[in-house]
This record gives C-alpha cells, structure tokens and sequence, in this order.
C-alpha cells in the first residue's frame, strides 16, 4: 500500500481510550532489563553491526568520542538560569545517554561508571524543579534510561538511589503539577514521554503507579499529536518540531520495544506524515523556513527522521540526514551535539543505505499552522519559495502571518529574524507568555509584524485572534486568505507566492482596505543581503557573490525604502546585525482594490501576461 494511501485511510482514526489495566497487564509480561528502546539482544547486534557500513562505523565513532570527552566533565549540578533548570537537565540526558550506549557498544566499564556518577548527581537534587515540568521530565528520561540501560552494572544500592529519585522527583510530582496533560503543543509530548520512560523503568518495583504514568500518556498525548492533522504540519515550527515530535517518538518507541504496542498513537492523523514537513522546511541552502519561535540555523542530522524512515519504509526521508551525516562524520566534530544523537544509531534501518530524491517538488500542510513549500529541483541551487499562514494565537507564533523566504542560486535572499533567547527577555521583566492583543510578547522586536516579510496596515500589528487558510495550493503556487488577520484594517486580503517555470518568484497581494479613512499599507521583506536601490520600483541584492534582481511590477513606480532592523528599537530586544528590512508604502483609498506584485529573478526576465493574472485563477 503506498504511503499516500495509507495517511489517507488514517485521517479517519479515532484511538479509543486505553484501560490501566490492560497497561499494567502488559507492564507484567515485559521481559527484564534493558527493555528500553534497545534490549539486550538488539543491543548486541547493533554493537557487533555498527561497523559494517562505513557511514555506521564513522557515527559510532563520533558518538564514542563524545562520550570520552565527558569522562573528564564533572557531573552536573543544580543551577537554575533564570526559573529554569532545564539546561541541566538536558545536559544529563545527553551524558546518560551517550556514556550508556557506548558502554553498551564497547563493553568498557569507564563509561558506564560515569554515567553512573552523572546520575546519582542528578539523583541528590533537593528537587528537578517542577514548576518549570519539562526540566523534570528531561531529568526524569535521564535516569529511566540509565538505570533501565546500565542496570546489570549498577549496584543494589546505587538502583534503589536511582529508583527513588525517579519515583519522588520525577513520577509523583507530575499527580499534582500535571496541566501538560491538556496542552496540545510540545509540553505534552515532552512531559508524557518523560513520565512513561521513567515509569517503565522502575515498573516492576512501582507497578500501580507505572501503569498509571503509562495509561495517562497513552491517553493524554492525542492532545497534541492530533495538531499534526490533516497533512503532518507542525504548527509551532522547526525547533519545536525537533523537541516534541522527537520526544513523541521517543514516546512510541518505549512503549513499542517495551510493552510490545504503541496502542495505535502511530495513526495519529497527520503524524506519520510530519517527516515531509520536516524534509521540505529546509531549503536548498539547508536554512530552515524559520517561522515562529524558531532558530536560524542549519540543522544536524535529525535522530527522529530515522525512525520515521525506518516506520514508513520510505528512503527519501532521509535525502538530507545522508548529507547532514556525512558531513559530520568528515568534520569530526564529535565534542558537541544534540543529546538524543544516540538515537541515531538506534533508529538507522541498516537496510537504508541508497539515497533517493524525494518526489514531490510541493508540499502543503494545513491545520493550525498552514504551511507550503515549493522548489525547481532537490539540487543546493535550486529556487525555493515557501510561505505560511495560520495564526499568532498559536503557541509561539509571532505575527508572522503571511511571511516568506527565498532561496535562489545557493543563496537565501528572503529571511526571517529568528527568535529571540526567552531568559534575555524574562531576566528583564517581560511577560513573553500573553496571547491577548496588548501583550507585552507583541513589544519585541522579532516577534511583532513589523520585523517580519508580511503587510502592516496603518502601522498596526496584526490581529491575533485571526487566522490565515489555505485558499489554493497547486504544484508551485499556493494562495491564502488573511483577511482575518487583519479584521477592522481590510476588508480583503489575499497573498500568493509562485515559482515561475524560469525560475522566478511571484509574491502577489490583494486587498481592500476596510472603514471610511485610507489605509497605509507596508510591503516588506527581510534580507541579509546588501541592497541597491536602482529607481522606482527597481532594486538590486547581492549577498555571496551573488545577486537578485527585484522589481515592483504593481503599482508602477513603487519608491523602494530599506528600513533598519539594527540596532532594534528597544534595549531589551536582540541585535540583528547584518539584516534590513526592503519594502515600500502605499495610501490605498477606502473601499479600493489594490494589487502588489513583486518579481524576484536572478536573471534578467520579463513577466509575462499569463503570469500577472489574478490570484483566482492561480
């Protein structure tokens, strides 16, 4: 059965609720340490497999070298950066894990009596913070997994220390600070996968109250995993795409390797088909469409990407972790790196060893946060062009609505600032939680509409109880429909992005302003690019050794503006050196249509009339 096929039969799954007994039943039957993620016999395979395919062989090494780097490290402490002691706990998580496996590759004993030390470190903490649940969840998925991995090495006395830090700092204060629970973003997938890891771990000894962290898991974390639905969008964007789904797989694969069932979260509609959202949210250069609370960076290779290669039997998910993981393992960068990279080694099917090009060169996600990608071809000089729309209402959205990037020719031209680090921001006493119109979040620079690639009307932000849809989407081209975004400021809003046959991109607007008085109406673009402005309407980017050519087609004569992005306009907002804002004004007359076209060309190119048309016949 093809994959398409099978995402659409999933979309009508509803999972049933999964009854305490039936999981501590099978709670019973599992077999005995290690049971997490890799038991003893798939250890051993992967132990004497790794060093059969040489790409295996360099990520072993990689991962051993990291983890004789931390044999000298002391282990860690509790200190809080701000109200957060998250940083420890996922630096905890990364020793146990890769000190873990490479005892359970080698056998060398070095590793796992420093895992060891790392966790009873963590183990002597008055507590793992637990207003802030996802410190101690991370902490709590440290240890499940140690003691459950390190289990045969481990003292009597050094299991029962583990077992009951696991159990008091980790299990019971998540029956009282539990509101995850109900969240349907990644704090769910985060704290549920902890809790469940932590639990199976220690089952046998606390068997009532593992079938409880376990049964509430199975039956809580639909919450979020139905925000994939329908197409496997991720609505907060690409970091928190790698924390929570990452911590969703992880989820599944301890119940899967453990309890012999991941009770049907697997049909989750949309969730099998996030891995496409993930290969295509990177463009050619590797830069991720970096909406929302997300980072700017290329991205390593992602553990996660292996499992759903691996479920979905599909190489083409892995058309860019190849590369990503060559390039690692020829760097030798082995002292630093995301701590669920162990992972990698375990989710890798040995099977998949042949790149294949991906064969959709468009890909469109709806739900929360409508998404769609588009690009001439899967080679790093390919145009690609991706837009999104959704709400600011979303958990981390920024008024982004609306806002696109451009990579063409090696380059990217049209960018996005990023987010900006929380504890500069809450050290400083602002509240970056609000969701209402006047919340101070809206007050930072990066998050507000006039640091984005979007329209601002009458230098207003943009509504956030809106919500952007989806009107068209069609191989290269996708038009959505703002007006909500921008209730009470226009009437009608529109905006297309196309990917031209010779390889230009097309951003087109239509609106209409609402109310009796003109609007003034902002189009603008963020680049990293130097600018040229070269008359009216007409401008030249040159970033690279490379250049753009930007054209205003409407309105005619458009008088072209940089503005500044740096220094931002309040001391408590990040630098965002080497970036401007290109863009232009214009008064719209109450009740008048009006279209925005802008034409970005790496060649000389003439827009032809069949492609200045409007958006309905996209």
């Amino acid at each position: 059965m093809k994959i398409a096929i099978l995402l659409g039969l999933l979309a009508a799954v509803t999972l049933p609720a999964v009854d305490e007994a039936e999981v501590a039943r099978r709670l019973k039957l599992m077999g005995p340490h290690p049971r997490l993620f890799l038991n003893q016999e798939a250890g051993q395979k992967l132990a004497q497999s790794t060093t059969a395919l040489p790409l295996r062989a360099a990520v072993r090494s990689l991962l051993l070298r990291r983890a004789d780097a931390m044999l000298s490290e002391k282990p860690v402490q509790r200190i809080l950066i701000g109200r957060r002691l998250l940083d420890k706990s996922r630096t905890c998580l990364s020793r146990v894990l890769h000190l873990s496996l490479a005892w359970r590759l080698t056998g060398e004993r070095k590793y796992a009596d420093r895992a060891r030390q790392e966790m009873l470190a963590a183990a002597a903490f008055t507590d793992w913070n637990p207003s802030h649940f996802l410190d101690v969840a991370e902490m709590t998925a440290a240890l499940g997994a140690g003691y459950d991995w390190l289990y045969p090495v481990l003292s009597e006395h050094d299991r029962r220390t583990i077992r009951e830090a696991i159990v008091e700092k980790g299990l019971k204060p998540s029956l009282t600070v539990n509101s995850w629970t109900r969240a349907v973003h990644n704090w769910n997938q985060v704290c549920n996968a902890g809790m469940a890891i932590g639990a199976i771990a220690v089952a046998e000894n606390e068997p009532a109250l593992a079938a409880q962290m376990v049964a509430r898991a199975i039956n809580t974390v639909p919450a979020a995993m139905h925000e994939y639905g329908p197409d496997g969008a991720y609505p907060e964007g690409t970091s928190y795409w790698g924390y929570g789904t990452s911590f969703n797989v992880l989820l599944i694969d301890a119940l899967q390797s453990a309890l012999g069932s991941d009770f049907g979260l697997i049909q989750t509609p949309g969730f099998l088909a996030t891995a496409d959202y993930m290969l295509h949210v990177y463009g050619p250069t590797e830069l991720p469409f970096s909406y929302s609370d997300a980072g700017t960076r290329p991205a390593g290779p992602i553990p996660a990407m292996f499992w759903f290669a691996a479920a979905r039997r599909e190489p083409y998910l892995l058309w860019s972790e190849w590369r990503k993981l060559g390039e690692l393992a020829k760097a030798g960068e082995g002292l630093r790196g995301d701590r669920l990279d162990p992972f990698l080694l375990i989710w890798w099917n040995p099977d998949m060893t042949r790149t294949a090009t991906p064969p959709a060169l468009s890909w469109t996600g709806r739900g929360p946060t409508p998404v769609a990608f588009h690009r001439s071809s899967w080679e790093p000089n390919a145009t690609y062009a991706a837009i999104k729309g959704g709400s600011p209402s979303v958990n981390h959205a920024h008024m982004d609505i609306g806002s696109f990037v451009i990579d063409a020719g090696g380059t990217r031209w049209a960018d996005d600032l990023g987010m900006q680090d929380y504890h500069s921001l809450e050290s400083k006493g602002i509240a970056l939680w609000g969701r209402s119109q006047d919340a101070a979040r809206w007050k930072v620079f990066r998050l507000g509409t006039s640091a984005h690639s979007v329209l601002m009307v009458n230098g207003e932000q943009q509504r956030v109880e809106g919500n952007a849809t989806v009107l068209s989407a069609k191989p290269g081209s996708t038009v959505l429909d703002l007006a909500e975004v921008y209730r009470g400021q226009l009437d009608q809003a529109r905006r297309g992005i196309r990917l031209l046959p010779d390889g230009a991109v097309l951003v087109q607007d239509e609106l209409t302003p609402a109310g009796p008085e003109p609007a003034k109406v902002r189009w603008a673009m963020v680049t990293k690019a130097d600018v040229r402005i070269d008359g009216p309407g007409r401008a030249t980017l040159a970033r690279d050794g490379r250049t753009l050519r930007f054209q205003v087609v409407e309105p005619a004569g458009a008088a072209l503006r940089i503005y500044a992005t740096d220094p931002p306009p309040a001391e408590t907002d990040a630098p965002n050196p080497g970036t401007r804002i290109l863009g232009f004004e214009l008064t719209v007359a109450p009740g008048a249509a009006q279209r925005f076209v802008v034409h970005l060309a790496l060649e000389p190119a003439a827009l032809t009339k069949e492609a200045l048309r409007p958006l309905s016949r996209w």
